[in-house]
């Protein structure tokens, strides 16, 4: 029968009316016809024949607005306001007010509204909490820290010498370290498509062992190129580290592409190994540029800014995502990722092993250092922040000797060595101070200079606590001693820079001045 067809297929308001215009049609009696075949009642049938006869509109619903059972906040009219003041406290962060409830769970908002005398189910809360503009959420990481002075004219201006260099077709490089990947059978998060029930199973308990070997990912990208190149050491994340990483790049590729470049830009975070305060990051790039013939100019980001960094983006992110839900079992497996990473708009990635070993605690003299700042070339702008480092020019420096020129530098590795504890007997801060004392001032250089015209004679011995005039063991010049302070002075005029100063720091009351010193025989007297 069409009854028995049709009708599983039509909702409430249709099936009503479509009843209602069979029994219409019947005409007298067809209502309880209608009923007794659709095993419907007579008052079904009846409602649907005043639906039609009042010209009832296509509503596109079951039920006419207002139909239905009502809501559990139309029904309990304090249950939006009850729940609204668990999730928000008058008070933001008062610390008597109730559990911070936008971070439980829908059972516990539903439980403690039901004890609150509000009864009520988790989806119902769940639907509440939509309604009231509510979303669970993670926190995000967009509140940026204390802005340093010339924040934002910093990007600008790495961004115009960064278009600069691409337009003159140089090679751009964004470098930084990523964080130190433990090599073995380590858990790692994110997922990977696999046969249902066969997950990737790790131990439950990750625990690392002095001895586990780590893997530090240096990452260069080429912002012309779109390619990635990273460097994975063994040891340590080290300004000579990060150099080497930026050497190999331009070796494996650098070279390659930019066959006829003079110049590099690099651009690098403000911290870490490859800091803008670290002299020896500096003074490993200087090789670099000697050994490249490239002019390197560095540009570090603000303080605070390093996610604005183009390698976090455009080369950590991808090589993050490729190398989730999978342990690092070994180098290779590490290597072979990183360099099968790929993206749509044509990105490659590179990565080789570094197995070199990168000490710290290297430590310059104040004659490397003051070699180091010689070769860098401070920008007006930021001078801390962008620099230049050109190549060195032997015939530009008339201090350097022919004999210094031919004579190789000293490997930082074999002074790292030759300074070990058990050759020296000492610890190495102990023997930085000694090489701190047995460096000769320039200060008592230019002392030297100034006296060193003097005749010798013999000056004159006072007792202790007498003050008078004297010739001072330290540095061959007279000094005037006062009392038993400590304080001295020199009654001498025009005395070069400094010669008072080191004077001064004899500390100590001296009972007998002597009157010889080695570089001026007979002192030379006040």
């Amino acid at each position: 029968m069409k009854f028995v067809a049709v009708l599983p297929h039509l909702d409430e308001r249709q099936r009503r009316l479509y009843l209602a215009s069979e029994a219409g049609a019947l005409g007298h009696g067809g209502v309880t016809a209608v009923a007794g075949l659709a095993e419907v009642s007579e008052s079904t049938i009846a409602r649907g024949q005043e639906e039609l006869a009042g010209e009832a509109e296509v509503l596109g619903r079951v039920r006419r607005p207002g139909g239905g059972r009502k809501s559990a906040a139309e029904r309990d009219p304090g249950l939006a306001a009850a729940l609204e003041s668990l999730i928000e406290p008058h008070e933001l962060g008062d610390p008597v007010s109730p559990l911070r409830w936008t971070t439980a769970s829908l059972r516990d908002l539903a439980r403690e509204l039901t004890e609150a005398g509000h009864p009520v189910s988790a989806p119902v809360v769940g639907g509440l909490l939509h309604e009231m503009g509510f979303s669970l959420q993670g926190m995000a990481k967009t509140r940026a820290g204390r802005q340093v002075p010339d924040r934002d004219a910093q990007f600008r201006h790495i961004n115009a010498a960064a278009e600069r260099f691409l337009a003159e077709g140089l090679p751009v490089v964004s470098v930084d370290a990523k964080n130190k990947e433990p090599i073995g059978d380590f858990a790692r998060p994110g997922r990977t498509y696999r046969p249902k029930g066969e997950p990737i199973t790790a131990p439950d308990h990750d625990f690392t062992r002095p001895d586990t070997p780590l893997a530090i990912p240096y990452g260069v990208y080429d912002l012309g190129r779109d390619t990635g190149w990273v460097n994975v050491g063994t040891d340590g994340n080290t300004a000579a580290f990060a150099a080497e990483s930026i050497r190999r790049w331009w070796n494996g590729r650098g070279r390659l592409d930019y066959p006829g470049a003079t110049r590099l830009l690099i651009t690098a975070d403000a911290g870490g190994a490859n800091s803008a305060d670290s002299t020896l990051f500096k003074m490993d790039l200087a090789v670099l540029a000697d050994d490249s013939g490239l002019d390197i100019t560095v540009m570090h980001f603000p303080p605070g800014t390093s996610k604005w960094n183009k390698v976090e983006h455009r080369l950590f992110s991808r090589i993050t995502h490729s190398l989730r839900g999978q342990p690092l079992t070994s180098y290779e497996v590490l290597l072979q990722t990183i360099s099968a990473t790929r993206t749509s708009t044509g990105l490659s990635v590179s990565a080789v092993l570094d197995e070199n070993n990168y000490p710290t605690g290297r430590k310059l003299t104040r004659a490397e250092r003051k070699a180091v700042e010689q070769r860098v070339e401070r920008d007006e702008f930021h001078g801390e922040w962008n620099y230049t480092i050109a190549p060195h020019d032997p015939v530009q420096d008339p201090s350097t000797s022919p004999e210094q020129k031919l004579a190789a530098p000293i490997p930082p590795e074999a002074t790292f060595l030759l300074t070990h504890p058990a050759l020296t007997g000492m610890s190495r801060d102990q023997f930085d101070q000694l090489v701190d004392q047995l460096e000769f001032p320039d200060s008592v250089r230019r002392a030297e200079e100034f006296l060193g015209a003097a005749k010798p004679q013999h000056g004159r011995h006072h007792s202790a606590g007498q003050a008078g005039h004297g010739t001072a063991p330290f540095l061959g010049c007279s000094v005037y001693f006062g009392d038993r302070s400590g304080r001295c002075s020199s009654s001498w005029g025009g005395l070069p820079d400094g010669l008072e100063l080191l004077c001064g720091s004899m500390g100590k009351h001296h009972d007998r001045a002597t009157s010889y010193w080695p570089a001026f025989p007979g002192g030379f007297p006040l």
